[in-house]
């Protein structure tokens, strides 16, 4: 007896484990949590670390338009000083301002040479700037415009998230759909692999045309291996975007045939790029402040007016004090700086004008990113209908060309040709799908107009 039979029979066996003990989304344990792509954009929003990073230097550029706030204010402190002296006029003068001068203070002897004193100085002052040129306000000015710039780059890190997380999820489908489009291969394969041991033992074809139909099978039985292993990563992916760290199997919710034609035209996606992308405003904005700096900086060149006051105990073991207190007024103003002054207003000219360039070619960039996103959209659309339609026709041509072997007019060679044909078919509209998919993301992206609410 041959082995024909018995590797026939071990490839259905094989095969029956594939899809019998291992179906798609098979986990040990736990069965896969069904997940839909709001709820996957809605958990990466939530945890993915650049979210944080983000909301992070959103608060830290708060708490500096709070500190630019200050200077508006009056800055009262508080210290306590303890002081030893020997030092003929510290000595005097302490205890002076503790209010302890008597007539033997004034012998010459004590005056020249006197005994060591301790103070203990509690002090109260305050600090106030009641005109600095404006640089005061312009200051202020500029920590607003920098939280909203730190803003605006935390709406474009969520664009980002959703973008990867999206990407991911659609990644995840495709990942089933390409285990699902072999399991139909090797259900088209073991029905043509039937037909063929039948013919064979029938004697109307060779046993050759027997085996290169079991190889078929095994070939198939390997790539559905690999495919499995591929949802495995594109999980791993997805949970990576998510932010989260434990390993968990999901089965996707949503379709990937669920598809949605791109409205609008070139013009409109390149409009609004230009409009509403995040990271072009915050642009805009480091245009700004760095048009304030100039100011800020040429402002240097005025007066300033300072209020101060100090209120001073002075003790020298707290059983006895005195008290006194100092209020003033000083205005200072910049007669020559060595040319610093200048140097920093054309500094800042510099930083505006790179800035200014920086946009014009961030603009230019912008539009060529929406442009060449549109176009790839719309040709994926295109793709679509065409890889729907090929799956037609290798269809019929696989229906064809099984009839044509069964009725001995064809090799096996045509009818293992029309099986791959099929199986790349239905590959090629799924990955149509996945692409358009992608590339409608990658739309929304460039134009920034990509929220939590994409589908």
């Amino acid at each position: 007896m041959n082995g024909g039979p018995y590797l026939h029979l071990l490839l259905c066996f094989l095969c029956w484990l594939l899809l019998s003990f291992f179906p798609p989304l098979a986990a040990s344990g736990e069965p896969p949590l069904s997940l839909t792509l709001t709820e996957a954009i809605q958990t990466a929003v939530e945890n993915n670390p650049e979210m944080t990073a983000a909301e992070s230097q959103v608060e830290a550029a708060q708490t500096r338009v709070r500190q630019a706030q200050s200077g508006f204010y009056p800055q009262l402190s508080f210290s306590e000083t303890f002081q030893q002296t020997t030092n003929p006029v510290g000595a005097f003068g302490t205890r002076l301002n503790q209010a302890a001068i008597t007539r033997q203070d004034f012998a010459p002897d004590r005056l020249n040479d006197p005994d060591a004193i301790n103070n203990f100085i509690t002090a109260f002052n305050l600090d106030w700037s009641l005109y600095s040129g404006g640089q005061t306000r312009i200051g202020l000015a500029q920590a607003r415009e920098n939280s909203q710039g730190t803003e605006l780059m935390l709406k474009r890190t969520r664009q980002h998230v959703i973008a990867k997380t999206a990407r991911a999820y659609v990644g995840l489908l495709l990942a089933h759909k390409h285990v699902e489009v072999i399991r139909q291969a090797l259900e088209t394969a073991q029905a043509n692999l039937a037909m063929v041991d039948s013919r064979f033992r029938g004697g109307f074809v060779v046993k050759s045309d027997l085996l290169r139909a079991q190889v078929r099978i095994a070939e198939l039985a390997q790539e559905l291996l690999t495919a499995e292993s591929r949802i495995d990563i594109a999980e791993a992916m997805l949970a990576a975007s998510m932010g989260t760290s434990e390993r968990l199997r999901y089965r996707p919710a949503s379709a990937l045939e669920q598809c949605r034609q791109v409205d609008g035209d070139r013009r409109h996606w390149i409009e609004q790029a230009l409009s509403t992308r995040p990271d072009l405003e915050q642009l805009r904005l480091q245009e700004a402040i760095a048009e304030k700096e100039v100011d800020k900086t040429r402002a240097a060149h005025l007066p300033d007016v300072n209020l101060f006051g100090t209120y001073e105990v002075n003790s020298e073991d707290f059983s006895d004090t005195a008290d006194n207190y100092s209020v003033g007024a000083m205005v200072r103003l910049n007669l020559y700086s060595g040319h610093r002054l200048s140097a920093q207003t054309a500094e800042a000219r510099a930083t505006r004008r790179r800035i200014g360039a920086v946009i014009k070619n961030m603009e230019l960039g912008v539009q060529v990113e929406a442009e060449q996103a549109f176009l790839e959209a719309k040709s994926a659309w295109q793709r679509i209908f065409v890889a729907d339609k090929a799956v037609d026709q290798a269809e019929e041509g696989l229906r064809i060309v099984k009839n044509r072997y069964n009725s001995g007019l064809l090799t096996i060679v045509g009818l293992l040709d029309a099986e791959v044909s099929l199986q790349q078919a239905r590959t090629r509209h799924f990955r149509a799908l996945h692409d358009y998919k992608v590339s409608r993301i990658q739309l929304a992206l460039a134009a920034g107009a990509l929220d939590a609410d994409f589908q």
